[in-house]
């Protein structure tokens, strides 16, 4: 198995203030940016990144978001490009570029620059975004998938055209070549993250994309799976286990209780304030907008219907009880390296993923208790895993 570490780089300082209520006003006004605290911040976590190059880790995940404390990952590219310097196998997994938002052109070549700085270490993942960034950039949440679609269309163009041309509803580009050009060819692996949509699921499909995906629900990850797998072999293509990658939550400690003591402040702060930042519409809110269609989970099975979209609302109500109650059943892998590894190992196998994207540093944690924890899951727990291979997706899905 291949193992990457997911770092949202959140802002390294708690807005204790906001806790109780568990409610960040936004937008948080820029007046409560520390320019020596946000300095600080990247420096802590370059320096943890070149440390998991070391170690062995197979890559980092990057994600884009904007005017948050959330994540100061605002260009997954630019951050990457600079991690590649320093860095020499650590791959950079982008979850992702946030396509209806930007200048597609821009993207491809920004990628492509990133490829070549990194030698063809970038694995090219693109996302919508949540409704946040699309009132950051003024971009109707409506639009959101067709420009989505547009975007990938004429990222796929620029970077395995000589020249091209394109004539969209949103875009018009004519007799183009991009310098620089990708290094690894055809060009980077596109990997698109699932939140189980519809739309989302047949277009990775279709084109043979890799997926990265949330350890949710059993039922919905199994039927996720299996309508990818159908969809992916209408078009001639064959899903494997290294077309997934397990995307969910660990921490390693002497047991399930130290876990809990150390990290779970940390862990409740995410769930309950930092990671709504700005984005607490109602899915209902969704629905309207045009984000996401009525008929996006129809092909979920009706037991396992339910389950299959986020409620930020009941997330938001996540208690200590209901963490530790997660981690006693296993729904989270904490605890002592051997339950951590068997837990992960058991969540990748039901999914038929051949590769883990971990959450380690969830809410904020000062940098020495992520490093700590980095050099914990290092030692202990990713010889394990990266000895594991998994070598069928599940079989209803095969």
């Amino acid at each position: 198995m291949k193992v990457f570490l997911m770092d949202l780089l959140p802002y390294g300082k708690h807005f204790d203030a906001f806790k109780a209520d568990r409610f960040m006003p936004y937008p948080l006004s820029g007046g409560n940016f520390d320019p020596e605290i946000g300095a600080r911040t990247y420096a802590e976590h370059f320096d943890i990144w070149n440390e998991m190059d070391e170690l062995g880790f197979d890559g980092v995940g990057l994600n884009e978001h904007h005017t948050t404390p959330h994540g100061l990952m605002v260009s997954p590219n630019m951050m990457a490009a600079a991690a590649a310097r320093t860095t020499k196998k650590l791959e950079f997994l982008m979850l992702g570029n946030l396509l209806p938002l930007h200048n597609p052109v821009r993207i491809a070549e920004e990628l492509a620059a990133a490829d070549c700085i990194s030698r063809g270490r970038i694995l090219s993942g693109f996302a919508r975004g949540v409704p946040r960034e699309y009132r950051v950039y003024d971009v109707p949440m409506s639009e959101s998938r067709a420009r989505f679609d547009e975007a990938l269309e004429i990222i796929r163009l620029a970077w395995t055209r000589e020249t091209f041309s394109y004539d969209g509803k949103f875009w018009k580009f004519k007799d183009i070549g991009i310098w620089p050009r990708p290094f690894r060819q055809p060009h980077p692996p596109i990997w698109i993250p699932f939140t189980g949509s519809r739309e989302t699921v047949e277009l990775a499909a279709k084109n043979n994309f890799s997926a990265v995906m949330s350890a949710g629900h059993p039922g919905v990850t199994l039927d996720i799976v299996d309508y990818y797998a159908k969809t992916a072999r209408k078009n001639g293509h064959t899903i494997t286990p290294d077309h997934l990658c397990l995307f969910t939550d660990a921490y390693v400690a002497e047991s399930a209780d130290a876990a809990l003591r150390e990290y779970m402040d940390y862990y409740l702060y995410f769930v309950q304030t930092l990671w709504h930042h700005g984005s607490d519409q109602p899915k209902e809110a969704l629905g309207k907008a045009g984000y996401v269609a009525s008929t996006s989970f129809d092909y979920i099975r009706p037991e396992n219907r339910p389950h299959a979209e986020m409620d930020r609302a009941k997330i938001r109500q996540t208690t200590a009880k209901d963490v530790e109650q997660r981690v006693k059943t296993g729904a989270l892998a904490w605890g002592s390296p051997k339950d951590v590894a068997d837990r992960l190992i058991a969540k990748a196998e039901h999914m038929g993923a051949n590769k883990v994207l971990l959450n380690l540093n969830l809410g904020a944690p000062p940098a020495e208790l992520f490093r700590e924890q980095v050099r914990r899951f290092g030692k202990d727990v990713l010889p394990i895993l990266q000895k594991h291979q998994v070598k069928t997706v599940p079989e209803h899905a095969a």
